[in-house]
């Protein structure tokens, strides 16, 4: 869309609801729109796919689908997608209006940040994709150009979905590295199939540039970056910044392994390690130590399944407290709280501040003057109870469920954590009760089978994967009346909206074809061309014959496509080539190497005689002349002939015999039924005559002297 179109969109109201007012953005695939909803009222963002991408129905088709299983996410850290338009001529899509800055803009503002905010920020975009991957959705194109920051320090992932389909209309792996390749996979360099581990690659090089101020890889070549994200390992983060904390640089180099086996394998595993490592900034992982280390050099439980409770990033336009955690294990030590200096401290915070630590003032004030002021009581362990046991068990207690998480290590509502030690004595409250904030396991998570009738194997088995689910192929012919094509799910066990626990095996049935008649190709090389129509006739295979010369009599087969034994659907066409009775022609090449030039001189002719047509090829050459000491002629001829090799010197005018061979020239090859190169040579060779210098007498030397080698 040239700018003129788009300036004439300005002011159009598309579907009689979405009033265009500024071109805000312009990208690769699409162009951004600040809109109003005027039936809403409402300010909201609207992305116009660039004609090339709406001409193509099959882009139509996968965009529609797609961007309704998009538009189906919901999380604080997406950004929300409300409507779309399909037509011929333009496809959009209306989305939350951001009022902020790109995570681009920012780094480039700040240039490294600090690693507090870094982690702010990532921890944000891996729950994003969190919630996306578990519904089948990969991101793709995850880069700093694609994450809004707003003014509280918010993040909201953009374009989920939208590269991918660039990325299949694309035809090479250099097409689908759509836009930057600075944060590009190694299996998407390479154009292999991508899943979730490939968003968390790109997360890994965002994480490395906020740290290091560089990108890993950076050339003004993007194919040269491509190359290096498959090949080359990047400098290590502390090397360039050696503030970075080593647990942080574990974190990185671990998303950042080119063997996608070998990286984070979900977004839940970066964010344990991440969470563990704000409960304790000094802890080694050990990924990169010796085999016999443990992952962690601090006990693993202590940090396993954190989440640290904070406050909503929309919550009065206040800033979270990414650094908080009021949880801790049985004998975990309390840590200190951390508090990012980077992202502008807005007036509400203050606000919010001075009116938290007023109410504290408040609460501390009247426990003083309550009758229980002083009054404390044990902290018993709830850690293994049901959690509605121990509300019944523990009346004294006040229970807060501050954390609820899916785990396989606690069934569903035992209490798994709580934030204070047993046999600790707290205060009670105005009530009479302590107060003690739990985590309650919501047991297995368990996550419902999609419908993938009709996607392709490989997309189904990618959706499965994206929820954390097996996969296993198994292949069928589609009925009729199924009607499913080949390569493509007919169903799957367990069905549609089924629910399974996370890591259960889904069998995947895939179609070979609609059910038709099939018989195998049998064996037509060596047939006569009669023999082989009656044959193809008796299993319902049709012919399409092609002449050609050969060494079999004519009209016996020679060549056969498709293969011997292969299962073809009847009526299928069968190409032969049979021969035609002439001898193929071809080209051998005869060459000799290492000829003692330096022992001959004169012009020399090697020549190519049979007996039923005499010289079929001659070449001359001056010895002198051969500048590598070797010499080659191009024989053409049909068949299989017989062929004398000789050599004749025109000075002396003797010829020798080199050689007879076996010329195959359909082939291109010979073999020497008798030779004596080295003879012939010698034989024909007129020797160098040579130079002699005169020498004044009184220096004469001896008589052989004057000779020049």
């Amino acid at each position: 869309m040239r700018t003129m179109d788009k300036d004439k969109l300005i002011g159009t109201r598309l579907d009689g609801r979405y009033e265009l007012t500024e071109l805000v953005g312009e990208g690769g695939m699409a162009d951004v729109y600040r809109a109003v909803d005027v039936l809403d009222n409402r300010v909201v963002a609207v992305k116009i796919l660039k004609q090339e991408y709406s001409e193509s129905e099959e882009f139509q088709r996968r965009f529609r689908d797609e961007s309704k299983a998009i538009a189906m996410m919901s999380h604080p850290n997406i950004v929300k997608i409300y409507d779309m338009g399909f037509s011929d001529k333009m496809q959009y899509i209306v989305m939350e209006y951001i009022d902020g800055i790109t995570l681009k803009d920012y780094i480039d503002s700040e240039h490294v940040l600090n690693w507090k905010d870094a982690v702010h920020f990532v921890i944000q975009i891996l729950r994003a994709l969190q919630h996306a991957h578990s519904r089948g959705i990969v991101h793709r194109d995850i880069k700093p150009q694609n994450i809004m920051l707003l003014t509280d320090g918010t993040i909201k992932v953009m374009d989920f979905g939208i590269a991918k389909f660039a990325r299949e209309e694309s035809r090479t792996a250099t097409d689908q590295a759509i836009g930057t390749v600075h944060y590009i996979s190694p299996e998407q360099a390479r154009g292999d199939v991508t899943d979730a581990k490939s968003d968390l690659y790109s997360v890994g090089v965002m994480f490395y540039e906020m740290l290091t101020g560089r990108k890993p890889f950076d050339t003004d070549n993007p194919v040269s970056i491509a190359v290096m994200h498959m090949q080359n390992v990047a400098v290590r983060p502390r090397d360039i910044n050696p503030n970075i904390p080593s647990g942080l640089e574990e974190i990185i180099m671990h998303a950042m392994e080119k063997d996608s086996a070998k990286r984070y394998q979900t977004a839940a595993d970066m964010i344990r390690d991440i969470e563990a490592f704000k409960a304790n900034n000094q802890i080694i992982f050990g990924y990169y130590n010796a085999p016999e280390q443990t992952q962690y050099f601090t006990p693993p439980e202590e940090n396993r399944n954190r989440t640290p409770q904070r406050r909503n990033g929309y919550d009065s336009g206040s800033r979270p407290d990414y650094y908080e955690n009021n949880y801790r294990e049985e004998n975990e030590p309390e840590q200190e709280q951390s508090k990012s200096l980077v992202v502008p401290i807005l007036t509400a915070v203050t606000i919010v501040v001075v009116v938290v630590a007023a109410i504290v003032i408040f609460l501390l004030v009247g426990q003083g003057t309550n009758g229980s002021s002083g009054s404390t009581d044990e902290v018993p362990k709830v850690i293994g109870m049901n959690y509605d046991d121990a509300v019944l068990n523990y009346p004294n207690i006040e229970f807060e469920v501050a954390e609820q998480e899916y785990t396989d290590k606690y069934e569903e509502n035992i209490i798994y954590k709580q934030n204070v030690e047993a046999g600790q004595f707290v205060k009670k409250n105005k009530d009479g009760k302590i107060e003690l904030a739990v985590a309650v396991s919501k047991g297995i998570q368990k996550v419902q089978i999609p419908d993938l009738t009709n996607y392709t194997a490989q997309e189904a088995e990618d959706a499965l994967k994206a929820l954390g689910l097996t996969a296993e192929q198994k292949k069928t012919q589609s009925t009729s009346e199924e009607n499913i094509e080949a390569d493509h799910v007919i169903r799957t066990e367990p069905g549609k909206d089924e629910e399974v626990a996370v890591g259960s095996n889904v069998v995947i049935y895939v179609s070979q074809g609609i059910a038709v008649d099939e018989t195998d190709v049998p064996k037509f090389i060596g047939m006569s061309q009669e023999d082989a129509k009656k044959e193809a006739d008796s299993r319902g295979l049709k012919l399409e014959v092609t002449e050609a010369p050969s060494t079999e009599e004519k009209g016996i087969v020679t060549e056969q496509d498709p293969e011997p034994g292969k299962v073809v659907v009847s009526g299928s066409t069968v190409k032969l080539t049979v021969s035609n009775g002439e001898e193929p022609e071809g080209e051998v090449t005869y060459g000799l190497e290492n000829l003692p030039v330096s022992e001959m001189s004169g012009m020399y002719t090697l020549s190519f005689t049979t007996d039923e047509d005499g010289v079929i090829a001659s070449r001359q050459f001056v010895a002198e002349s051969l500048t590598d000491a070797s010499v080659s002629v191009k024989v053409k001829g049909k068949g299989s002939k017989t062929v004398k090799v000789s050599i004749t010197s025109a000075q002396s005018g003797k010829t020798e015999v080199l050689g007879t061979y076996t010329f195959d020239f359909a082939g291109k090859k010979f073999t020497a039924s008798s030779e004596n190169i080295s003879g012939a040579i010698e034989g024909v060779a007129v020797p160098t005559v040579p130079v002699t210098t005169t020498v004044p007498a009184e220096t004469a030397a001896p008589d052989n002297a004057g000779e020049v080698e």
